[in-house]
């Protein structure tokens, strides 16, 4: 048993067909609710793998928007957000109460997750949307942002979460995915990145400047090419650094 423990997370049912693939190798997944990507059906069936392989499940909203992935920032009403915000979390919890099916946590996808960082009323809005679930699901935040704050004075649990595939830039904002260095692909490039974060609460920063960031879990998302040659490297890797992979 390792010294330190950290859950690895992953972005899921979007479409790319490889969960079956890379359950055995994390302990919590982000279903797509159909707001970026997803339908019933495809919701349905990872929630079965996600069963089948112990992993911890957590629904994924996101701006109305599949066709921009949900990664772009969308001009839409206060109110119209919070419908379908509500509409995605309602049809996702539907079909975990048919499954005996427990929600673990939540997660914002895309511009959603990384506006509500910096934007107090975007943030706010969101909040207000999974308000009711408040007691039950834990959110998956980023350190230091805005969401983070105001959903601990609301009352919400929450996790500290850092990305595993993903470089910083000395602000904790994402290097963003139009720029070439975004992107961590090399599996013990990945493993350089985050033993920092999880062993001294740092992260290096593009600039190389190491800057204080806290993590209860990695992402690591399904969507990178690279993305199981990655989660099979770390269950490989992260014991010999000390470092246990929470189920």
């Amino acid at each position: 048993m390792g010294t330190f423990s950290i859950d690895i997370n992953c972005d899921v049912g979007e479409g790319i067909g490889n969960e079956a693939q890379i359950f055995p190798f994390i302990s919590s997944c982000n279903i797509a609710c159909g707001g970026h990507a997803g339908t019933e059906e495809s919701m349905s069936e990872v929630v079965d793998l996600a069963m089948e392989n112990g992993v911890k499940i957590g629904a994924h909203p996101s701006y109305p928007d599949k066709e921009n992935f949900g990664r772009e920032v969308l001009d839409i009403s206060k109110q119209a957000l919070i419908q379908s915000i509500k509409e995605q979390m309602f049809t996702f919890q539907t079909i975990l109460n048919q499954k005996d099916a427990q929600l673990h946590h939540i997660k914002a996808h895309g511009a959603l997750y990384n506006q509500t960082a910096k934007d107090g009323e975007l943030a706010k809005t969101y909040l207000e949307a999974i308000s009711t679930y408040k007691g039950e699901a834990i959110l998956y935040v980023p350190f230091g942002s805005v969401v983070a704050e105001l959903a601990m004075e609301m009352g919400f649990q929450i996790w500290y979460e850092a990305f595993a595939d993903r470089n910083y830039n000395a602000d904790l904002s994402l290097v963003s995915r139009k720029l070439p260095n975004s992107l961590i692909e090399n599996p013990s490039l990945v493993v350089e990145h985050i033993l920092p974060i999880i062993k001294n609460h740092k992260v290096k920063a593009v600039n190389n400047e190491f800057v204080k960031i806290e993590a209860k879990t990695l992402c690591v998302h399904g969507d990178t090419a690279s993305a199981l040659e990655i989660l099979m490297y770390l269950s490989q890797e992260l014991p010999n650094q000390q470092v246990q992979i929470q189920k």
